[in-house]
């Protein structure tokens, strides 16, 4: 009878803890509207700087609540426009270069991707981790993000700071070139991501 007793107690105190423990959140996966979104881009060099912009191929970002959880985004890598430069024959050359050998060699990798794995809130936003794929390469990312969902509609923007060299991306860097004088390039260049999402 007692054997019994502490039976029904114990069944009763998890049948208590089960109600009051949260229920996770359902996943909502979003798809990246290609044509709303976009990334910027900026290099530095010694001179002065160069800027233009990335499309977006294809994505989606995943919530759990107002939490991103998952995504992936890819980046075309052939679309690399310069803004700055407005001579029509210097620009060309310059694209032409950037997608060359040297640098992010489009023909062999046309692809960029950001993964992202997890992230948690903080007070300046949510801190998202992830991997990033250039030229092939993998490498963990933490950045920072503005992020927010609501209905059928998410919205994402982030700045991520990448050291180029890691990718071997190294035509112009002080680290493996010298004598470079003021045609070295800074190793380090920035991605703006703007990411628009529909359910």
């Amino acid at each position: 009878m007692k054997t019994l007793l502490a039976l029904v107690l114990t069944l009763g105190t998890l049948g208590a803890f089960a109600q009051n423990k949260p229920l996770p959140s359902v996943a909502t996966t979003y798809t990246v509207d290609t044509t709303a979104s976009s990334v910027a881009w900026i290099g530095k060099k010694v001179t002065g700087q160069h800027n233009g912009h990335l499309k977006i191929k294809s994505g989606n970002l995943v919530f759990a609540g107002d939490v991103l959880t998952g995504g992936e985004i890819l980046v075309d890598m052939n679309s690399l426009t310069v803004e700055d430069i407005t001579d029509t024959e210097a620009s060309v050359k310059f694209v032409g270069h950037v997608k060359s050998d040297d640098f992010f060699a489009t023909e062999k990798f046309p692809e960029a991707k950001i993964l992202i794995k997890s992230s948690k809130k903080t007070t300046k936003g949510l801190e998202v981790k992830g991997d990033l794929t250039i030229k092939g390469i993998t490498l963990p990312v933490n950045f920072l993000a503005q992020v927010k969902n609501a209905g059928n509609k998410a919205e994402g923007k982030a700045t991520l700071i990448i050291d180029r060299t890691k990718y071997d991306l190294k035509y112009g860097s002080g680290k493996f070139f010298e004598g470079l004088g003021d045609k070295m390039i800074h190793d380090e260049f920035t991605l703006s991501v703007n990411i628009i999402a529909t359910k």
